[in-house]
């Protein structure tokens, strides 16, 4: 007698098992403990000027509107916010293997420090009295930058994501915060990807798995709460 499942085949995108999930979860949620920190993953022009960079993508087109809102209930009530952006020395080195596959301006390794690529949006309200700001090589938030120290000293319990790309940096943030042992929310309209595909197949598994995906508006209400 079969116990387990063979890999389900059906017609149904991405998109509609994402819905089918969030209609009728199947997983208790994590839920918010006492105190939480924003980490906002590489919202940087690179990643989100698409009338300028052929890597920039968007999802929803009031991603940062709703991003600036949290971070701002999130500082009104003394919880940090944190601010990532990719970026590497003049000769790539530091992107290691994840730099090789490609050379060309456009390529991750071609970030460079200090460029109008790394450049935090400037839509992006960001505090840099009250934010910590970070920056990265590798996909986790968590990956040898200050972050988990950071969260420790502030006796953070919750992490909230957002950011892009969802399939990328933001599931790799998003596991490694669950591997540290905080609840972890992914608030669904502040995440953004190249490809719906990849975008709500990533909130699934995120749900399913590693975090709350949740509709902006219950992160908002929660801070309101506080």
């Amino acid at each position: 007698m079969t116990r387990g499942t063979r890999m389900v085949s059906d017609d149904r995108t991405a998109r509609q098992i994402f819905e089918a999930l969030m209609a009728a979860p199947t997983r208790a949620r994590f839920g918010f403990g006492a105190k939480l920190a924003i980490v906002n993953v590489d919202f940087q022009n690179a990643y989100t000027r698409i009338e300028e960079f052929a890597t920039a993508y968007e999802t929803d087109p009031s991603q940062i509107d709703h991003v600036n809102a949290i971070n701002r209930r999130a500082r009104a009530r003394g919880m940090p916010v944190i601010w990532t952006h990719v970026g590497y020395r003049d000769d790539g080195g530091d992107a290691g293997v994840w730099g090789t596959r490609t050379n060309t301006p456009d390529s991750l390794q071609n970030i460079k420090i200090a460029s109008r690529r790394h450049a935090f949006d400037d839509r992006c309200d960001i505090d840099p009295a009250h934010d910590a700001i970070y920056v990265k090589r590798m996909p986790s938030a968590f990956f040898e930058t200050p972050l988990a120290s950071y969260l420790v000293w502030h006796k953070v319990d919750t992490v909230v994501v957002t950011g892009g790309s969802t399939s990328g940096c933001v599931r790799a943030t998003a596991v490694d915060a669950l591997s540290h042992g905080y609840r972890t929310i992914v608030p669904i309209e502040t995440t953004a990807d190249k490809h719906e595909s990849y975008h709500f197949a990533s909130l699934t598994d995120l749900q399913l798995k590693y975090a709350d995906v949740v509709p902006v508006q219950r992160v908002l209400d929660w801070l309101d709460g506080v």
